[in-house]
């Protein structure tokens, strides 16, 4: 596995609307797997592999991640802030940020320290509006550099550890890689229908560009990827896992916001069967992903589903993939874009 790129692909700051930094990334690396692409107004980046029929199957990977914005800056130079996507408040304490202003600046999350809290405020649960950034600068330089509406992104290397992978925004970059690693098996492949890889924006804000890019390629067939809940850890019960390291690609069921295809699902699970790839069965009954944009956001609706890795710690600093999962959706991806318009589709 190319761990050094997707290694890159999680570095690059890409919060909701500010996409361009990690866009252009994916851009080089996809120009020359592909026929054709173009970036729509909102911010997309649609990429067309030509395959051996006119059929469109449009595989969605979201690059945009969880991030903030600068609401505020104190007279004292800390800079208080604004979410742009979920987060668990409580593992925000003490973890380092990037305001990106003028030029890049460190921070730091800081909140009231537990020596002077009251009982009360020990036993309550921390709220995104208790903390603050600490940049460690003069407040005059802060002000210089840091204004309202910057965004903030995490700041946290990828890492190797055992089998896995663990870094900042795995949700959603794994799946920017495994899409990308999939067309570049592709390139000299026909697909069985033309594939239109969709690189949306804003998805961690309400699937705002997966809506308007499905609205554009009106796709037969959707293939959404994206990361759900590995919650097999102390003190889970075996029904609350979701999904588990380790035990295969997930095939999405449903979630928050979708019903898949039954078809879909059917197609999927054969496929992997056909080539002895391991898979779980995935239903998610919160959240949802740009799997409900591309099933019902084309004029006629689309045949849709999704492939999810399992992914332990989502929307908090850092979480956490295994690697074999991942190549599990590379190879599943692959087959799926050989065989999807080969099915019988019928009810």
């Amino acid at each position: 596995m190319n761990t050094k790129l997707l290694s890159e692909i999680c570095r690059i700051p890409g919060a909701p609307g500010y996409e361009t930094p990690i866009r252009n990334f994916v851009l080089q690396e996809v120009k020359d797997l592909v026929d054709e692409n173009y970036i729509d107004a909102m911010g997309n980046l649609i990429a067309i592999k030509r395959g051996a029929s006119d059929k469109k199957c449009a595989i969605a990977a979201h690059i945009d991640e969880i991030s903030f914005i600068v609401k505020h800056v104190d007279d004292e130079g800390f800079i208080r802030f604004h979410t742009l996507g979920g987060f668990d408040p409580k593992t925000l304490t003490a973890q380092r940020v990037i305001i990106h202003g003028k030029e890049d600046v460190m921070g730091v999350m800081g909140c009231k320290p537990i020596h002077i809290m009251s009982p009360e405020e020990r036993s309550k649960a921390p709220k995104i509006a208790d903390y603050f950034i600490d940049t460690g600068m003069h407040k005059d330089k802060v002000k210089e550099l840091i204004q309202v509406g910057d965004v903030i992104t995490r700041e946290r290397a990828l890492i190797e550890m055992g089998d896995c992978v663990n870094s900042k925004s795995l949700d959603n970059r794994v799946s920017v890689f495994i899409l990308l690693e999939a067309l570049r098996a592709l390139k000299d492949k026909t697909p069985s229908c033309d594939i239109y890889a969709l690189f949306t924006v804003q998805e961690e804000v309400g699937l705002r560009g997966a809506i308007t890019a499905s609205q554009q390629v009106d796709p037969d067939y959707g293939i959404n990827l994206d990361v759900t809940i590995a919650n097999d850890i102390p003190g889970a019960q075996a029904h609350e896992y979701i999904s588990k390291l380790g035990a295969g690609v997930a095939i999405k069921i449903l979630d928050g916001r979708t019903i898949c295809d039954h078809r879909m699902i059917t197609f999927m699970k054969q496929t992997a069967d056909n080539a002895k790839i391991p898979w779980q069965a995935e239903v998610l009954t919160g959240g949802g992903t740009d799997t409900a944009a591309l099933q019902k956001s084309g004029r006629r609706g689309s045949i849709a589903g999704a492939l999810s890795i399992p992914s332990r710690y989502i929307h908090q600093h850092i979480e956490m993939c295994h690697k074999d999962d991942i190549q599990g959706c590379i190879d599943l991806l692959i087959a799926c874009c050989m065989e999807v318009d080969h099915y019988d589709w019928s009810f």
